[in-house]
């Protein structure tokens, strides 16, 4: 089978995490999400165990629980982040980050739907091939995923402060304890096409052959 390269490298290139461009106001389809996860779980997964679960919520009072834990815990990390580093200006591309960050975190249970990639297992401080393992079962189908969603003009973004309040928003959810969830994804429709490549070193300089260093 032949590829048109130029529309897949397009959208691994240009699936960028929204926040600011999310519309707030429109609701997501419902079946374009299920084909999405139909094509997520084709996702490489650890032993072929297919652990996934995935948690869609729509209720806006659940939204809005979740909402402000993530929100408390943006602006504590982001106190903490500010003071780690007295004197030092924010390059422009941070400040950009940074107020996308605030506008999501301030907007996040206004989000038409929140999507929880979840595992089944939990982290082992004394294992950490199992842990890798386990993350490695659902970040591959979660990221197919958010590419899919992409595809159909549909944008995320890979959140986790959520998990500071790990215990509140797994009884808010009905999430079991023998359960991981990898992440929050608020999704929606995005606005605008203008998608482009993000400023990254280059990845020759970033990647050795054969051993460390080389």
């Amino acid at each position: 089978m032949n590829f048109d390269l130029a529309s897949v490298d397009y959208i691994l290139e240009t699936t960028r995490s929204v926040r600011k461009r999310l519309d707030l106001t429109r609701p997501v389809d419902r079946a374009t999400v299920e084909r999405c996860l139909e094509i997520a779980i084709q996702a490489p997964t650890g032993s072929n165990r297919q652990g996934w679960k995935w948690l869609i919520v729509t209720d806006a009072e659940v939204k809005a629980k979740i909402g402000e834990y993530y929100k408390d815990s943006w602006y504590t990390y982001a106190g903490v982040a500010a003071r780690s580093a007295p004197g030092e200006e924010p390059s422009p591309q941070m400040q950009r980050v940074v107020s996308s960050a605030r506008y999501l975190a301030d907007h996040m249970h206004e989000v038409p739907m929140m999507i929880f990639p979840t595992v089944q297992g939990r982290a082992h401080d004394a294992s950490p091939a199992a842990n890798a393992g386990m993350y490695g079962s659902i970040i591959p189908a979660a990221w197919s995923l958010m590419l899919a969603l992409r595809a159909r003009g549909i944008g995320s973004a890979w959140t986790t402060l959520h998990l500071s309040y790990e215990k509140e928003c797994n009884e808010i959810l009905g999430i079991p304890a023998d359960v991981t969830t990898a992440a929050l994804l608020p999704a929606a429709y995005f606005t605008g096409e203008t998608f482009q490549k993000a400023d990254r070193v280059p990845a020759k300089t970033l990647t050795y052959w054969e051993s460390w260093g080389a």
